[in-house]
């Protein structure tokens, strides 16, 4: 998984492969570091090979919940780009969960629509 500041107020995520507490831990403090400063923030991501993560990084996931929900109320839109439909739809129920953000999910090889539904939020 790779975190890139994209400007002002975007975070770009591109997210690979399996990941372990370890690798959960890095990710969230990189989410975290990366995004010092933003408001009403734009976020995408990239999902190149899903995997589920392993039972020791939800655990950190879950224990680092308080900062998360911080670092998400940074941010107002995120696109997600995935190949796989129930990543996408699964990515668009999330955004149902949190109120303030508005989660546009799209097929990878419409990277160019995301981009253009994410500048103009």
């Amino acid at each position: 998984m790779r975190v890139e500041r994209s400007g002002k107020n975007r975070l770009d995520i591109v997210m690979t492969g399996r990941v372990d507490s370890d690798a959960m831990s890095e990710i969230l403090q990189q989410l975290i570091d990366k995004s010092e400063g933003i408001k009403d923030g734009k976020m995408m991501f990239d999902i190149v090979d899903y995997q589920m993560p392993t039972l020791g990084a939800i655990m950190v996931e879950l224990s680092r919940l308080p900062a998360m929900l911080s670092f998400i109320r940074k941010f107002d839109s995120a696109a997600v780009l995935a190949d796989e439909t129930w990543l996408r739809k699964v990515s668009e129920w999330e955004g149902h969960l949190v109120p303030w953000l508005t989660i546009k999910s799209f097929h990878r090889d419409q990277k160019a629509e995301a981009e253009i539904w994410l500048a103009s939020r």
